[in-house]
């Protein structure tokens, strides 16, 4: 495998009840790069995700994320390289209702002293830069994230995975509850914002008419060998 790759999983297979659902000889994602991860539904997108984000592993095959073997990691190891290099963005934000803005967003530093360390600046200014560059206005700080709309949430939820520049951002359909305007407008944000940091971002959509904003689409029937069932 290349090791340049800041993803590369090899002869990488997954099964659920016995039944593959992945079965990939090989992929490899440059460092920086925007990827839109395409398939069918059930075709095992949100599976590779979760190998990715070391929630699952496989049964065979290797799967390196940021140079680290996610493989052979024990389970409190793979915790600790998802709080460190990580930053996920999940298909209903997943945002603590009850908190304010700020704190959903410090939420994504709170069990990484590594990731808060390369913020550079004091948390609160980071938090308030990340507001205007994904286009919230500064007088939602102290909103609790429950009164928010679904736009506003969302911006959140990307402010919350990416600060304090995770090596690759992970994103389950984040744009689903969107018209396509506004899906455009986010993903414009945040690619700018990953591209400022480094990061590289992973995307699951099912909006094909998002894929000119990506460096690269994956289509996940032309690198999985396995027949599809639910992801």
């Amino acid at each position: 495998m290349t090791t340049a790759a800041v993803i590369a999983l090899d002869q990488v297979r997954f099964s659920y009840g016995g039944r593959a659902v992945l079965d990939i000889p090989q992929l490899q994602i440059a460092p920086g790069s925007s990827v839109l991860l395409r398939g069918a539904s059930g075709s095992g997108k949100s599976t590779l995700l979760g190998l990715l984000a070391g929630v699952l592993t496989p049964e065979q095959g290797e799967v390196r994320v940021a140079g680290t073997p996610l493989h052979a990691l024990r389970p409190s190891a793979r915790d600790r390289f998802r709080a460190d290099q990580l930053g996920v963005i999940f298909q209903q934000f997943n945002l603590l209702p009850f908190l304010s803005v700020r704190d959903n967003i410090a939420l994504g530093l709170r069990f990484s002293p590594l990731r808060s360390g390369r913020v550079g600046r004091p948390i609160d200014d980071e938090i308030k830069r990340l507001l205007q560059a994904l286009q919230l206005p500064p007088d939602l700080l102290l909103r609790r994230a429950g009164t928010l709309s679904v736009g506003q949430q969302q911006r959140v939820a990307a402010a919350r995975a990416l600060i304090g520049r995770p090596a690759v951002l992970l994103a389950d359909e984040p744009t689903s509850a969107l018209d396509r305007g506004a899906a455009t407008a986010f993903l414009q944000l945040m690619a700018a914002q990953c591209a400022a940091a480094g990061t590289t971002a992973v995307v699951v959509s099912h909006d094909d008419s998002l894929q000119p904003l990506f460096d690269r689409v994956v289509q996940l029937q032309d690198i999985n060998h396995a027949g599809a069932v639910h992801a």
